[in-house]
């Protein structure tokens, strides 16, 4: 029997059972090669299959053009705040949408190299609402405009794509990366770090038109934060995350096995209805975004009193629920429902809200 519990991390988080097993049973001998996937060469032959399969069906998942490359790369997202202004902006002028944590850190970054206009923001409500992006004040001279989709801290998710008014747009999807189907083409690059919906820590995965992948870098560029020596590689110009690539290639097809993209969006929603149906019917429990903008994925709450939050943190951890304190810079608690976590750890969860709430009021 599994002792497992809740885990409702927003990153590291949790990850699909089947595939945690799949990976425990190949640990030792991979397909009877006789070591780990850890173990390997990453120019093997074994290897090269597993980094293709991998590719192949996250392509296969999001209907990946032919003329985007797919790039397992180092770093982590934050490392991408650095790399995309690097590569893209020749003007030395960008255009930020500021909608939380992270959109504020890439917009800090892209301030090293250029102009980083920031043309909306939520920051006046603490993020907890997405601007209005129909009528921006878009920079003529903006190589791209940047955005974080999906606000892992505050909670929010864009519902509709800015309008960029033909310019390149840039996204951060890290933490709703396949909890939905995505068109590609609407984005110039459209990234996000593994760790939250698909795989363990690592690696960013970035998905970039081919021509915007080029030699006219900004000057001093290092060799390695060219998306074109990566490219140009196969994403392994150095040694790649091995070991994880192999973990994102399970969940793909974990994925594909069950449904793809548009049946993990309705999963995703249903899950997101019951947490969000309480939080609105409670007595002590609120949730801190405005309704129409709401993610999917990560779900912010409070209650009135820091002591009562300080308690319910505790409880629920003593009861099997992990994870749910929320981030340092808000406070109160967050529930991260990815991919990964069933329904009945959501119906399970508010259920011990609701004695909670009845306990304590």
């Amino acid at each position: 029997m599994l002792n497992r519990v809740y885990n409702f991390s927003a990153g590291p988080a949790v990850l699909p059972e089947e595939v945690l097993l799949e990976a425990q049973e190949e640990m030792m001998n991979y397909r009877g090669c006789g070591m780990s996937v850890m173990e390997m060469s990453h120019r093997s032959k074994m290897f090269d299959e597993i980094i293709e399969e991998c590719q192949q069906d996250l392509r296969d998942l999001m209907n990946i053009p032919d003329n985007y490359k797919v790039l397992f790369l180092q770093g982590g997202a934050s490392l991408q705040f650095a790399q995309i202004p690097m590569n893209l902006m020749k003007n030395r002028v960008a255009d930020y949408i500021v909608t939380g944590q992270w959109a504020k850190k890439a917009w800090q970054e892209a301030q090293i190299y250029g102009t980083a206009n920031k043309i909306a923001s939520s920051e006046d409500k603490t993020f907890s609402y997405i601007p209005d992006c129909s009528d921006l004040p878009i920079s003529p001279e903006a190589d791209y405009v940047y955005i974080c989709e999906n606000n892992t801290i505050f909670g929010t998710e864009y519902k509709k794509l800015p309008n960029t008014k033909g310019k390149l747009l840039v996204s951060d999807i890290s933490s709703n990366f396949l909890s939905k189907p995505v068109d590609v083409e609407k984005y110039g690059i459209v990234y996000g770090g593994v760790q939250k919906n698909i795989g363990p820590a690592g690696m960013v995965i970035s998905i970039v038109r081919e021509d915007l992948i080029t030699d006219d870098c900004l000057e001093g560029t290092p060799t390695m934060m060219k998306f074109k020596t990566q490219a140009d590689a196969g994403s392994m110009y150095n040694t790649p995350n091995c070991y994880c690539i192999y973990m994102c290639g399970k969940v793909f097809k974990w994925l594909k096995k069950n449904g793809g993209l548009s049946a993990m969006q309705q999963r995703n929603e249903a899950k997101a209805k019951i947490l969000y149906d309480y939080l609105d019917s409670s007595n002590m429990f609120r949730g801190t975004v405005v309704k129409e903008d709401r993610s999917l994925m990560n779900v912010p709450f409070v209650t009135d009193s820091a002591d009562l939050n300080a308690k319910f943190i505790a409880e629920a951890k003593a009861a099997g629920f992990e994870n749910l304190k929320g981030h340092r810079v808000v406070g109160g608690m967050r529930a991260s429902i990815y991919n990964a976590m069933p329904q009945e750890g959501v119906e399970a969860l508010v259920a011990f809200m609701k004695k909670f709430e009845e306990e304590n009021l």
